[in-house]
């Protein structure tokens, strides 16, 4: 390339050492030496020039088969973002399908296990109370015979101070004090029975209250779907433990 600047510059010198033409702007120079200088210059240019010029001539023909090619390409990429996004679709939808057997059968399990709960909470709370009412059934029937008793009691020793004229009066008022008394004591127990079964239905209620706790838990569980809603109660499906309840 070095070459062809000094060939330059040699035909620039002779151009303006060269003699002028009157009534000119022209001038005479020497003909073999600037032919041999451009033959120089023509020589020591890059292959890369006319590799150049043969881009340029075949421009259109380059550009129509970059074009053509382009176009395969941006067709065949659509083809396969279309294949694409139908494969993801049907991913997508047997995903969608199988999330909702899952759900399915979690709600399904979840609903058997309350219906368990729920049956065992009925039984025990039959059980609680059956037997409350036969303890008060008990009780009743133990403070109605203490209560028969007293009264049979006192109208004996009635009956036996009425017979002394001289403790009548005596006779009927410890007669009273012992009708007054069995009624208490028959007042007491019942109020014990009442309360014994009070207490009875106040644990049974909070069995009930706890049993409902965990089913509500565990309903809230299953509506969170495949996480749990972020600080949510777990349900582990564990039955409840009423003994410990």
């Amino acid at each position: 390339m070095y070459k062809v600047f000094e060939a330059i510059d040699e035909l620039v010198t002779i151009l303006e050492e060269a003699r002028g033409v009157p009534m000119t702007s022209g001038c005479v120079v020497p003909r073999g030496d600037v032919l041999e200088l451009l033959d120089e210059v023509r020589d020591a240019l890059p292959t890369e020039i006319d590799d150049a010029q043969d881009v340029l001539d075949r421009k259109d023909e380059i550009v129509g088969g970059a074009e053509h090619a382009a176009e395969s390409m941006l067709s065949k990429a659509r083809l396969d973002a279309e294949k694409a996004l139908a494969d993801a679709h049907a991913e997508a939808q047997r995903v969608v399908a199988e999330a909702t057997d899952h759900a399915h059968r979690l709600v399904g399990e979840a609903q058997a296990e309350a219906d368990r709960v729920a049956a065992a909470g009925r039984a025990e709370y039959e059980g609680l109370v059956g037997r409350s009412r036969d303890e008060a059934d008990r009780m009743i029937q133990a403070g109605r015979e203490a209560y028969e008793r007293s009264v049979e009691e006192g109208r004996f020793e009635q009956g036996r101070l009425v017979s002394q004229t001289e403790v009548v009066q005596t006779a009927r008022t410890e007669a009273a004090r012992l009708l007054d008394e069995a009624r208490a004591e028959a007042a007491r127990q019942r109020a014990e029975c009442d309360a014994y079964v009070d207490d009875k239905l106040g644990e049974f209620e909070d069995l009930l209250g706890h049993t409902l706790r965990s089913v509500s838990k565990g309903r809230v569980h299953l509506r969170g779907g495949p996480g749990v809603p972020a600080g949510g109660p777990a349900f582990d499906g564990a039955p409840f433990d009423y003994e410990g309840a």
